[in-house]
């Protein structure tokens, strides 16, 4: 076969049935294979590779499995490197196969020249150029299983069109398993449960290495066997479901109260698949003083790393909680339990006032109108807080958000791959005027692909997130966060061919998702809500719990 047959055969026998991508001149050669093999591998072509890279992203998160993304040599290529940043920093596992100019032609700043493998190399878990086409199987197979194994992530192959062309034997080939896990020792794991066996006020923070191992269900045991309240980080969303009586939401600098009071006050931190990013520690020299940290995660690099932990377990966290549970007898704090829901019943009565139509309704109408089996995507900026303080998730897998790189126009292109990836199911994009106006060319690939994609733009005209600082920080000086832009949303969805509303109160905020639910095809609801809008709690940065803003 030549060497564009072989990646299309390859990825086949990896179990991919969908590709996203932008052809052209130096993947030809891959693009007409993927022609010829239409009835075994679905392509999707997007506005812009970066909406292509996105949406492989958002397929790999919805559902588990690897995101393949293609696209041409040098400006093509290089259009994909938000796409690879924001995957490898939230964990995703990704291959990306970049066409380049042939090997003789490599580092002549030939036409549509970059050296791809070099930009990418700081940003995924691997990354091949591959000069000879006896090692295009193998390097397609081997990318795959570091994209999948220990700590998920992306991996990127480029492949120069004289490779594609070349001949060489195919060896067909099952899917490659992920590499085996190390697992602590029996000795690890009793020195683990001593420790939480003597805490009075144990805390679970979880993340998303709770959703990427797919342990909500170990997660939930062990918490009822530890008696203990689970708070989450943002990509920790969805693993717990939001009336599960421990559950107390996301902590850190836009957490719920009582989650991050909690986190404060407990003498038992057990962290669970999360890394103790800055947004979610403040000020890491007073962060949790009262609490000794027990650190479960997949890559030994994360201990200690962040805040230091007394103890760690590496491993699968599946497998570990499991484990762990087994060891400890049903722990009982009532105590603890009491103080909890006076944290609680204190959230209640300081809750974020609004000021006109409220981000806290359109963001609670959307899950009431268009019901729990949905898939929720954001933006980056203020709605993104928004949805994850307010958005009431039941099942893993079903928030799809840029967390670790906080990357502007993510949704779009996660919205579009993540309701493709599961047969079309509808899906909720909770954007800004702003994110929106970043990648808003992929609004054409959704009515394209005429997916139910209800996309509801928070539009208050400005940098949200970004005035919010201004507001409180920067002395009211709003530099560049007023946006003055004139664009009609109403009339941008219906020139791409989508049905478009606008919203200025709850009650047309109802009707328009009762039109949307409906409707076939992408919807975009343009929701007016005012400039002044703050997310809210809020810890500063480099603050404490001591700091926070409630309203």
């Amino acid at each position: 076969m030549s060497g564009a047959q072989i990646i299309v055969e390859t990825l086949i026998s990896q179990g991919v049935t969908t590709v996203f991508g932008y052809p052209g001149g130096q993947v030809l050669n891959i693009y007409d294979e993927l022609y010829k093999a239409s009835d075994r591998i679905h392509h999707v072509i997007t506005a812009h590779e970066q909406g292509a890279s996105h949406a492989a992203d958002g397929y790999a998160r919805s559902t588990g499995k690897v995101g393949v993304v293609i696209a041409t040599s040098g400006p093509g290529a290089s259009n994909l490197v938000t796409g690879i940043a924001t995957a490898y920093l939230d964990s995703t596992p990704l291959v990306a196969i970049t066409g380049n100019v042939p090997l003789p032609l490599i580092g002549r700043d030939s036409f549509q020249e970059v050296d791809i493998a070099g930009i990418t190399m700081p940003i995924t878990k691997h990354n091949y150029i591959v000069k000879d086409v006896a090692h295009l199987q193998q390097t397609i197979r081997e990318a795959f299983q570091i994209a999948k194994s220990g700590r998920p992530g992306p991996v990127l192959i480029d492949v120069p069109k004289d490779v594609q062309i070349a001949v060489y034997e195919y060896a067909a080939g099952g899917e490659v398993e992920a590499e085996p896990f190390q697992m602590p020792s029996e000795e690890e794991l009793v020195r683990a449960a001593e420790l939480i066996a003597a805490s009075q006020r144990p805390f679970i923070y979880s993340g998303g290495g709770i959703v990427s191992a797919e342990a909500s269900k170990e997660l939930l045991a062990f918490a009822d066997r530890l008696d203990a309240p689970i708070g989450t980080s943002m990509m920790g969303l969805s693993a717990v479901p939001h009336d599960y009586p421990g559950f107390l939401g996301m902590t850190g600098m836009h957490g719920r109260y009582a989650a991050s009071k909690a986190m404060a006050e407990a003498d038992l931190i057990v962290a669970v698949g999360t890394r103790f990013s800055d947004r979610a520690t403040g000020n890491k020299d007073e962060f949790a003083k009262k609490a000794q940290i027990l650190h479960i995660d997949i890559d030994p690099a994360e201990i200690s790393k962040n805040i230091p932990a007394q103890q760690s377990l590496i491993g699968n966290i599946k497998d570990i909680l499991v484990r762990l549970a087994a060891l400890l007898p049903k722990q009982k704090h009532d105590a603890w339990k009491a103080n909890i829901e006076e944290m609680r019943e204190f959230e209640k009565e300081n809750q974020e006032v609004f000021l006109g139509l409220s981000p806290e309704y359109v963001v609670k109408a959307a899950n009431r109108i268009l019901g729990d089996d949905i898939l929720v995507a954001t933006d980056v900026g203020q709605h993104q807080m928004w949805a994850a303080q307010y958005y009431p998730f039941t099942r893993p897998r079903s928030f799809i958000t840029s967390g670790g790189l906080g990357t502007m126009g993510f949704g779009m292109g996660a919205a579009i791959g993540s309701c493709i990836a599961n047969q079309k199911k509808r899906t909720v994009l909770f954007t800004g005027d702003g994110s929106f106006h970043m990648n808003l060319n992929e609004m054409s690939t959704a009515v394209a692909n005429q997916l139910p994609l209800v996309v509801m733009v928070m539009n208050n005209g400005v940098l949200g997130m970004v005035r919010q600082w201004q507001t409180l920080f920067y002395g009211k000086r709003y530099s560049n966060t007023t946006l003055d832009k004139k664009t009609d949303f109403v009339k941008l969805a219906e020139a791409f061919g989508a049905k478009g509303i606008r919203v200025t109160s709850p009650d047309e905020v109802d009707a328009a998702l009762q039109e949307a639910k409906t409707t076939e095809g992408p919807v975009l609801i343009d929701c007016i809500i005012h400039a002044d809008e703050k997310v809210l709690p809020m810890i500063p940065p480099g603050g404490t719990i001591e700091d926070i803003m409630l309203k």
